[in-house]
C-alpha cells in the first residue's frame, strides 16, 4: 500500500520549558491551523503519554512494550494529513528529580527519551509509509532557571523536603535541556532534531507556540489570526513555595497534604 509524503513533528519535551503554554496555543487554534497541520495533544493520546511517563519511572521491556501499543492505536485511529503535529513532553520519559520505581533519581531524559523516540519514528514510518519526514522538536530552557521550575513544581506535586541549594546539590552533573537535545540529537540522526530556548520567544506575541509556528512555515496572514493564550503552568511565588515546602516537611499524611496543597492553591 503506497502511502502520500507526510511530514510529522513530534514536540517530545522538555518539561518546564514551556510546553503547557505551546501546547494550550495549539489546542485553542486547532481549527485555524486545520488547512495547514493536524495537531494532537495530551488530551488526544492519554494512553500513550502515560506509557511513556511510566516507562521512566519503571523501564522494564513490557513497559516499551505498552507504549508501542498504545501509541499504535492511537496513530490508526487519525486520519491523514499532510503534516501532523504531536506534542507532549513525557516523550521525553520522566521529569528529573521523580524517582524510579527502585528508588533511584532521575538525573537525566537520556536512555528513556532514545528509546521511546525510536519507538515513536518505528510506528509513524509503519503508518504513514517509509518515507514519512519526521522531525523532532525540543524546547529548551537556561538551566538553572529550569532546574527552579523544576523544583517548584515537584514542592507542589510530591513529597520534596529539601530546600533549593539542598535539592541542586543533588544534581551536580545534571545537563539542561539545551545538552540533553544535542545529545539525543546525535542519538536520534539522521532524523532532524529542532530546538528552540524558551528565552529567545519570551516577548512572542503567541509565547513559546512561536517556534514550532516558525518551524511550520505557517504564513504571516494567519499567524495574525490566531488567538493568543495567558501563559500556564507558571511559577508559584516564593511564599507559595515555602508553605508547600513547611507542609511537604509536617503532613505525614499523602491524603491530607494533598489537601492541604490544594487548599493553598
Amino acid at each position: 500500500m503506497s502511502h502520500p509524503r507526510v511530514q510529522v513533528i513530534v514536540h517530545a519535551g522538555f518539561h518546564k520549558t514551556g510546553t503547557t503554554s505551546l501546547q494550550s496555543f495549539f489546542s485553542q487554534n486547532k481549527s485555524a491551523l486545520a488547512p495547514y497541520l493536524a495537531y494532537y495533544g495530551k488530551d488526544d493520546f492519554p494512553a500513550a503519554g502515560t506509557q511513556a511517563r511510566l516507562y521512566a519511572q519503571r523501564p522494564f521491556p513490557h513497559r516499551l512494550f505498552k507504549f508501542r501499543r498504545a501509541l499504535r492505536a492511537f496513530l490508526q485511529s487519525i486520519p491523514d494529513h499532510a503534516t501532523i503535529v504531536l506534542s507532549r513532553e513525557t516523550f521525553s520519559g520522566g521529569m528529573p528529580g521523580h524517582r524510579t520505581l527502585s528508588g533511584r533519581l532521575m538525573t537525566s531524559y537520556q536512555g528513556p527519551a532514545t528509546r521511546l523516540a525510536k519507538i515513536i519514528i518505528s510506528e509513524l514510518r509503519r503508518r504513514f509509509g517509509p518515507t514519512t519526514e519526521i522531525t523532532f522538536f525540543y524546547t529548551t530552557r537556561e538551566r538553572e532557571s529550569w532546574l527552579r521550575s523544576v523544583y517548584g513544581h515537584l514542592l507542589r506535586s510530591i513529597r520534596l523536603t529539601e530546600d533549593y541549594e539542598s535539592f541542586r546539590a543533588r544534581f551536580p552533573e545534571l545537563p539542561g535541556p539545551e545538552i540533553e537535545a544535542r545529545r539525543l540529537a546525535q542519538r536520534l540522526s539522521p532524523v532532524p532534531v529542532h530546538t528552540a530556548a524558551l528565552e529567545t520567544y519570551a516577548s512572542a506575541p503567541e509565547g513559546p507556540a512561536a517556534a514550532l509556528l516558525d518551524l511550520l512555515e505557517i504564513p504571516p496572514a494567519l499567524r495574525s489570526r490566531l488567538r493568543p493564550v495567558a501563559r500556564q503552568n507558571t511559577a508559584n511565588p516564593p511564599e507559595l513555595q515555602a508553605d508547600f515546602l513547611r507542609l511537604n516537611r509536617s503532613i505525614k499524611a499523602k491524603s491530607a497534604l494533598k489537601a492541604a496543597k490544594e487548599a493553598l492553591l
